[in-house]
Order: structure tokens, then sequence, then C-alpha cells
């Protein structure tokens, strides 16, 4: 008797404005459309008195088509590369409670570039280094990425700008015509949300057409107090609202290629993502559940990398690194080390976790601690403690302490206090900042 089949896994792509939800199906990825027709859905819920509307309201149908709803029970999730450890544990919290089995978070440049991996690996000889441009409705991520004809898919750099995203865009068009619309008519619309909400929309529609258009125009009629408005905005007037914003791209571009240790000649892509995070996901989720169905999957392998480093405190607030920066995911570290006092009859050795680049803890973010207690009365130097650094592929660490002459053993799990992601841009750039003096300071300690 055959086994059962298995119901397909999805990939989801929350997203800060749209979603878009995909899944593997007779040897490729189908996006699954709403009951609009339409691919992306709105990142949205309304309260009415009766209902719960959610997206374009597709759980709607689920009472009268039984037939056609698949109960979805496995999922892949992507999340933005430099969400925190709360964040994630919060997504997989989430969908927990939805009744839905998280099998792996994975960042979205990561999935953006399975798509990519996917569809062209017939054409890539050797290696290609790709640049995965994601700018989002609230946030903008850059990373550098290198795949091989098997579809190996190597992190070289993640960097982004968590206060920049399309909306940004948005922002200045509305307030471009707002003003436009004073001039012409002397009267202020800022202060009637519907009027807003009309002008916001027809902007939004306006940058979509200047991405292919030189020249677009925005009409509304009845925009405010029965008076329709009409204007015209070209390419180079939208460029011209938007510049600042442009250079902060391009030095998010620049940084990720400086920590890829790359130039844009290096670069042999550009990939803009859209449904390719869905379709990432998809393909991923495909792969962990086994309901590949197509030679193309079988050697595909995510590898990614971390933020920030990881270590602990030695003796004067010296940072012990263990596993660097742009390490791969996953990764587990072990590392011996003893006592630098005597122990007396019922000490125990604290350890402190921390992420960061500087030489010293107090310059670094302190992530956890906890004691290996029951040390056996030993002179300085004579205890033997093994430590041990596991990080998963969704980020969480774990980190255990064993005393290896009483096999006593502590371990703690990091379910909180990692650092946002302006945070990390912050540290990265201090370590820079003080390279040379931390330097010293390192060397200072080891001669001692």
């Amino acid at each position: 008797m055959g086994s059962k089949a298995r119901s397909p896994a999805i990939g989801i792509d929350l997203g800060t404005t749209y979603s878009c939800v995909g899944f593997w199906k007779h040897n490729r990825v189908e996006i699954i459309a709403n009951d609009q027709g339409n691919r992306t859905t709105p990142s949205y819920v309304a309260f009415t008195e009766n209902e719960r509307p959610i997206g374009d309201a597709a759980y709607n149908q689920v009472g009268f088509n039984l037939v056609n709803t698949i109960f979805v029970k496995d999922a892949v999730v992507t999340i933005p590369a430099y969400f925190d450890h709360s964040q994630r544990q919060a997504t997989m919290d989430d969908k927990e409670i939805a009744g839905i089995n998280i099998l792996r978070l994975i960042n979205e440049p990561t999935a953006t570039a399975l798509a990519y991996g996917l569809d062209n690996s017939s054409n890539i000889t050797g290696k290609k280094n790709v640049l995965v441009f994601d700018l989002g409705g609230g946030t903008f991520d850059v990373s550098v990425l290198t795949i091989n004809r098997k579809g190996n898919i190597e992190v070289k750099a993640i960097a982004d700008n968590t206060h920049l995203g399309g909306e940004d865009f948005d922002n200045r068009m509305v307030n471009h015509f707002r003003k436009e619309f004073k001039r012409k008519h002397r009267k202020d619309i800022s202060e009637n949300p519907k009027s807003m909400r009309r002008l916001r929309t027809g902007c939004e529609k306006a940058k979509r057409i200047l991405s292919s258009c030189s020249e677009t125009r925005i009409d509304i009629d009845s925009l405010f107090e029965g008076i329709d408005f009409s204007a015209a905005i070209t390419r180079p007037k939208f460029e011209e609202l938007n510049s600042d914003l442009f250079v902060k791209c391009i030095e998010m571009v620049e940084k990720c290629l400086a920590d890829a240790k790359m130039n844009k000649k290096a670069l042999d892509e550009v990939v803009l993502p859209d449904e390719a995070v869905a379709y990432g996901s998809a393909v991923r989720a495909a792969v962990l559940t086994g309901n590949q169905g197509n030679e193309k999957l079988q050697d595909f392998v995510l590898i990614e990398v971390i933020p920030l480093s990881l270590g602990l405190k030695l003796t004067g607030e010296v940072m012990k690194f263990l596993i660097p920066r742009n390490t791969l995911l996953p990764t587990r570290v072990t590392m011996k080390f003893t006592t630098s006092n005597t122990v007396d009859e019922k000490s125990c050795q604290r350890i402190k976790v921390f992420e960061g680049e500087r030489a010293r803890t107090t310059d670094n973010n302190f992530l956890g601690e906890f004691e290996l207690e029951g040390i056996k009365k030993a002179p300085r130097g004579t205890p033997r403690i093994e430590l041990c650094f596991d990080l998963q592929v969704n980020g969480i660490l774990n980190v255990s302490a064993r005393d290896m002459n009483t096999g006593r053993k502590k371990s703690i799990r990091i379910n909180s206090g990692r650092l946002s992601r302006d945070e990390i841009n912050r540290m990265i750039k201090e370590a820079n900042k003080f390279k040379a003096m931390d330097e010293k300071r390192r060397e200072k300690y080891e001669a001692s």
C-alpha cells in the first residue's frame, strides 16, 4: 500500500505593503493568485461588525469551496536579512499560532538568489556574482551572492537601511502634488485623509509608470471639495524630488560591495526582486519537504552568513571572538579554556556572551550569561572547560559550557537582546573607526 501523499509546503513573502505566496508544482514554482486574480496581496487586515477580511477577503471562500482549498501545514517564511533574534522568534510564534509548521526562516535576499539560481543555472558556467537590490515598501536591502552551476549559493555580504523604502519615494511625490494643488486652488488637502489617500494611490501608479516611461499624468476626479486635479510629472522631475534617496541607495550598494571585497566590475548580474522572494521560498519549501519532483532541485545548497561576530568575555573585559562576522550558516565552534583564578570549593564560572567587532566587551552588545556551577577546588589554570557556540540556520544561537573534569554542563539559548539593523550598521562603522586602537589592545592582552 502506497504512502499517503504529503500536502504541499508553501513559500511566503511577508512584505511591508504586499505579500506573495508560491509553491512547487509540476517541476516549477507557481505563484498563487488571490480571488481577484492578483499574484500579490495587500498586507492588510480590516475589522467590521460581522467579519474580519484579510488581504482581498480570500478567507471567505473556504466554507463553500472546500474541494479547491488546500490546508497548508508547512511553510518556509522569508524575513529581512537583518531581523534580530526577537523578530525571528516572533515570526515563528505567529505562524505556529496560525497552525503552520515553520520548516525554515530564510533571508529575503537568499530567497531571491534561489529563484535566480534555479532559472539561470543552465546558463551559469563556473561562478556568477549577483547583486540583489531589494527596495521594499518600508525597508531597503542589498546583498551580494555567488552562485555556481550546481545552484550552490553563498551570501558574501548584506547591507540595508531600515528607514528607506518605496513609500519614501511616494511621500515625496504626494508632497509635491499637494503643494501643486494648493498653488493652483489655494486649498490645503493635508488635513483630509480621504483626499490624501486618493492622491497617494495616484502617485504610486505614476511611480510605476515612470519606471518605463519618461512622463505620465495624475488625473483624480473630485479630489477635494469637488475640485478635479490633473498634473504631469516627468522622470527627471521624479529623480530631482528623490535625489537624496537615490544617493542613499548608491551608498548602501557601495557598502555591500566593500564588505564583500568586490568591485562593481566583478558583478555579473543585478536582480530586482518582485515575485522572486516568494518564488525562492517555495523552492526551499519543496526541498525541505522532499516534494522536489525535479532533478534541478537536488543539488541546491543555501549558504548564509551572520552580520556580527560572536564571542565571550575574558579577563579584563577582553572580547574573545569565536564566530567571526560573515561566517557561513549554520556553524558550530568549540574551544577549551581554563580559569584565571584559583577555584575554591563552591566556585562557579560565569560565561558572558557578546556580539560585535570591538576588542573590549564594553563596546559590544551583551546577549546573555549563565553560570557553570560545581567546579572542583583547584589551582589557577587547572580546571578545563569546553565551550560551544552553536548557530543555527535560522540565526538562533545556543551556547553551552562543560566542565571536562566533572562532566557538569550548562547552556543558554539566546532569546532576546540581538541588535536592530541600524545598531548593527553603527557598530560596524565604529569597529572600522577604532580598528587600529583595538588591534593594539589585542596585542597588549596577548603579550600579557
